[in-house]
């Protein structure tokens, strides 16, 4: 199943992807929560009443007519781990990890699957990294890893967008990681059970046309369920928690072949779908409340 949010006629909720269509769950199982955080932690039976609802559902919307949010527009946390696949370990003259290198982005900087990506005021230093994410989908410690699949709602896209001169200003690199646009997601979370093996889907990534990042998951250091281990060892997770998994080589930085104004980054994974983003200017004003 393919979960989105998306918001249509001004109003944001959540449905379920078929084809070129989504059911809107808000009018097929008005019970049913309209956040997508919210949905995950009403547990299976919420999932299930989606699905049924959903495929007996005679009124739906073009996915044309309506706008794609970030299937979950922010999450409880958001977290990114660096050096994950060997070939981008070379392509940064760094040393293999022996334990996953984890940093935090801003919930802030959640944006959706084809909306712009800003380039800093700040930096020209812009660069894109194509990663498959996971979302957790029940509150959960301690979890081994042969269990770690049965906490996992489901799989998205994202491009782990970073400012390089911030990122390198200090080790965690959660500065650098986190302007706001700069964590596109989507284009909408398809079900764990709907992937099957997340350790073997094809990921590659283009900016303008040209293609700059291909590899395979399997090539991941520290796998999906490696990675909720060793995270939920320290502290516990919720429903909602966004994982990406760390970006293969082909990186801009390397041959400073950095983002512009006008530049389309097109991040596309298999069994999941793409995202796509044009970088825009960021705006001049100075946003107050």
């Amino acid at each position: 199943m393919k979960l989105a949010t998306f918001t249509h006629e001004g109003s944001t909720r959540i449905g379920v992807v078929t084809g070129d269509e989504i059911v809107d769950l808000t009018a097929v199982a008005p019970g049913l929560p309209t956040e997508m955080a919210a949905l995950l932690a009403a547990g299976a039976e919420a999932i299930r009443t989606a699905k049924t609802a959903a495929a007996g559902a005679a009124k739906r919307l073009e996915l044309a007519a309506v706008r794609l949010e970030a299937p979950i527009l922010r999450p409880p946390k958001y977290l990114a781990i660096g050096l994950n696949y060997a070939d981008h370990v070379e392509e940064s003259g760094m040393e293999t990890p022996s334990v996953p290198i984890f940093f935090n982005k801003q919930s802030t900087c959640v944006t959706g699957s084809h909306q712009p990506i800003h380039l800093p005021r700040a930096s020209s230093l812009l660069d894109y990294e194509g990663e498959l994410a996971f979302v957790i989908g029940r509150r959960c410690r301690h979890v081994p890893r042969e269990r770690a699949h049965e906490v996992i709602a489901g799989y998205l896209v994202a491009n782990d967008v970073s400012v390089r001169d911030w990122q390198l200003r200090t080790p965690t690199m959660t500065m650098g990681k986190s302007f706001d646009t700069h964590g596109p997601l989507g284009p909408w979370l398809v079900t764990a059970d709907e992937i099957g093996d997340p350790h073997a889907l094809e990921l590659r990534t283009w900016v303008n046309g040209e293609q700059r990042q291909h590899s395979n998951t399997r090539e991941l250091i520290f796998d999906c369920f490696a990675l909720v281990e060793t995270l939920s060892t320290v502290f516990t997770l919720e429903p909602g928690l966004v994982v990406t998994t760390g970006t293969p080589s082909g990186v801009g930085g390397p041959q400073r072949r950095y983002l512009k104004e006008g530049d389309v980054v097109r991040i596309e994974i298999e069994r999941i779908g793409h995202i796509e983003n044009r970088v825009v200017a960021e705006p001049a004003t100075t946003a107050t409340s």
